[in-house]
C-alpha cells in the first residue's frame, strides 16, 4: 500500500474528499469554482488560498494535503514526547497545580527564562522552546501564587506570556487542540494582568491559530481587532508600543491578504511600514521582533499571496543582507521561503529552487514544520531533475515535476 507521501497532491484531495463528496460539492463546500477544483485534483494549479480553503471544507491541516503528514499526525519520537510533556503542563497550569520542588523562583528568574523561551522560538528551535516551557508554567503559576492578592497582576502578565509561547509551539507542531487551550489559558490570564497590550498579543495569537486552522474569517476579524484596539498615537507612542502594534498590523495584512482581500492588506501594509519608519531598527518586546525590516520583507509574502508577483521581486530586489540579518532567524528563513516562492510564481525554476535548498539546509528542523516548501516544490514545472529531486529529499516530499506523478530518484 503506497504511504500517504506517495500520491500526489491532487490524489490526496480526492482521498480526502472520498465518494461521498463530489467536485462539485468541495467547490460549493469552499466558494471555489468548479475549475479551481478540478484543477487542484489534476495538480495544474494550487494557490495558497485555494489550498487553506478545501483544508478547511475537509476538516484537515493543510499539512495532511501537502503530504507531510498522514490524516493522523505523525510526528518525531523527540516531537512526540514534547507535545504530550507541554499538554500535561498546560492543563496542570491551568488546574492550579504547583510545582513538587522547593519555592517558586524569583520574578527575575522566571521572565529571564520567558525571554529564553521566545528567542528559542524565533530561532527556529520549537522543540526546544516547548520543552523549555513546560516547567517554566509552573515556576509562572508558582510565582502567581507567591504574591498578595492586590500584587499579582505582574505575575499573571508573565504567566499569560508563557501560555501564550506554549499555543504558538502547539500551533506549529501541528497540535491545534493544545494551541487553543493554551491561548484560552492565555487571555485568561492576560485579564487578570489587566494588561492591554498582552490583551492584544494574546488575541492576535488566537488569530494565528485561526489562521493555520484555515478559518480565514475569525482569524480576520481578530487580527484587525487586535491591531486596532492598540493603535498608539506616534508622538506619545513608547517603543514597545510600537513593537506590538507594528507586528499587529503586519500579521492583519498577511491575513487579509490570504483572503485576497487587496485593498485591505495595502492599508495594514502602509501602517507597518509607518510604524517601522518611526522605530528605525528592529527592536524585541514581549517576545516580538519589529522594525523597518520586518515590515519591508514580509511585504513580499503578502503581495505574493496576493498574486503581485512582479511587485515582490522589485521588493526583493531591494532589500539588502543587512535588511535580512537584522530579522530573528525564524523570520529569516520565512522570508527566503517567500522569495522562493515568488521566483516559483514567475518561473525562475532554478532560482526558487537554489533559494529554497539555501533554507532547507540552514533550518532543516525549522522547515519541517512549514507548509511552504512542499508548496514551492508543487510550482516549479521546468528546473534541474537533480536539482529538483535533491530538494524534495530536503522536504521529504516525493518530485513531482511541476505536478505529474512523484518521480523516484
Amino acid at each position: 500500500m503506497p504511504r500517504w507521501d506517495d500520491y500526489t497532491t491532487g490524489e490526496r484531495i480526492k482521498i480526502l474528499r472520498g465518494k461521498s463528496i463530489r467536485q462539485s460539492d468541495l467547490a460549493e463546500m469552499t466558494g471555489l469554482s468548479l475549475p479551481t477544483v478540478q484543477q487542484a485534483e489534476q495538480d495544474k494549479r494550487l494557490t495558497l488560498q485555494t489550498l487553506m480553503r478545501i483544508a478547511d471544507a475537509l476538516g484537515v491541516d493543510t499539512s495532511v494535503i501537502l503530504g507531510q503528514q498522514a490524516p493522523r499526525r505523525a510526528m518525531e519520537q523527540d516531537d512526540r514526547a514534547m507535545v504530550r510533556g507541554l499538554s500535561r503542563a498546560v492543563h496542570d497550569a491551568a488546574a492550579g497545580f504547583l510545582p513538587a520542588h522547593g519555592a517558586a523562583p524569583s520574578r527575575e528568574d522566571v521572565r529571564a527564562a520567558v525571554a529564553r523561551g521566545w528567542s528559542l522560538y524565533w530561532r527556529g528551535e520549537y522543540v526546544e522552546a516547548g520543552a523549555l516551557a513546560s516547567p517554566l508554567l509552573g515556576e509562572a503559576v508558582a510565582l502567581v501564587h507567591e504574591q498578595p492578592a492586590d500584587a499579582q497582576a505582574d505575575a499573571w502578565g508573565t504567566l499569560a506570556d508563557v501560555y501564550r509561547l506554549a499555543a504558538y509551539v502547539a500551533n506549529l507542531m501541528g497540535s491545534r487542540d493544545l494551541a487553543y487551550a493554551a491561548i484560552g489559558h492565555a487571555q485568561i490570564a492576560a485579564d487578570r494582568a489587566a494588561d492591554d497590550l498582552r490583551r492584544a498579543l494574546v488575541m492576535s495569537g488566537r488569530s494565528w491559530v485561526y489562521l493555520r486552522d484555515a478559518r480565514l474569517p475569525e482569524a480576520s476579524r481578530l487580527a484587525e481587532k487586535a491591531a486596532t484596539d492598540i493603535e498608539p498615537r506616534f508622538s506619545r507612542a513608547t517603543t514597545e508600543q510600537l513593537v506590538v502594534y507594528g507586528s499587529h498590523v503586519n500579521f492583519a495584512a498577511v491575513v487579509a491578504s490570504r483572503l485576497g482581500d487587496r485593498e485591505r492588506a495595502e492599508g495594514f501594509l502602509s501602517q507597518s511600514h509607518a510604524t517601522g519608519a518611526r522605530m528605525g531598527s528592529e527592536v524585541r518586546a514581549h517576545g516580538t521582533l519589529f522594525g523597518p525590516a520586518t515590515a519591508t520583507t514580509q511585504a513580499v509574502g503578502v503581495n505574493v499571496a496576493l498574486g503581485q508577483t512582479g511587485k515582490a521581486l522589485a521588493l526583493i530586489k531591494d532589500i539588502g543582507h543587512g535588511q535580512v540579518n537584522a530579522l530573528s532567524e525564524a523570520a529569516r528563513h520565512r522570508y527566503a521561503m517567500d522569495k522562493a516562492l515568488a521566483q516559483a510564481d514567475a518561473k525562475m525554476w532554478d532560482a526558487s529552487l537554489d533559494t529554497l535548498e539555501a533554507a532547507l539546509r540552514a533550518a532543516p528542523d525549522w522547515a519541517r514544520h512549514q507548509a511552504l516548501p512542499s508548496v514551492i516544490v508543487q510550482k516549479v514545472g521546468k528546473a534541474s531533475t537533480a536539482r529538483l529531486r535533491r530538494v524534495s529529499e530536503l522536504i521529504g516530499a516525493p518530485a513531482s515535476g511541476g505536478g505529474g506523478r512523484p518521480r523516484r530518484a
